[in-house]
């Protein structure tokens, strides 16, 4: 992921922000994978997001985001991703609490 225009190099603090940002609009979709393709999703919202950022990070330079759900069920899921720099280095990790409830 990335932004799609170029940001600013000396507003760091732009960057960390458009990255919390875009790290929260896909999250909770990775729960949504063991669902039956049949389930229909009524209601989806975070109930929180955390984000470690562990080396400088730019907004606007392709990231590699992995997603993995260990645990969805009653309503609740839970996902941690991983955003990476191109060449390689971990810059972000994010853990998200959500709450999914299916249209009746």
């Amino acid at each position: 992921m990335k932004s799609r225009e170029p940001l600013p190099s000396d507003s760091s603090s732009l960057h960390l922000c458009l990255i919390a940002y875009m790290s929260d609009l896909w999250m909770l979709s990775a729960a949504l994978t063991p669902y039956h393709p049949s389930f229909k999703v009524g209601m989806m919202t975070s109930l929180d997001h955390t984000l470690w950022f562990h080396s400088p990070v730019r907004a606007d330079e392709w990231l590699l985001y992995e997603l993995y759900s260990p645990k969805a069920g009653n309503n609740r899921a839970l996902v941690t991703g991983r955003l990476y720099k191109q060449d390689g280095t971990l810059a972000v990790s994010t853990v998200q609490e959500g709450l999914i409830r299916s249209k009746l």
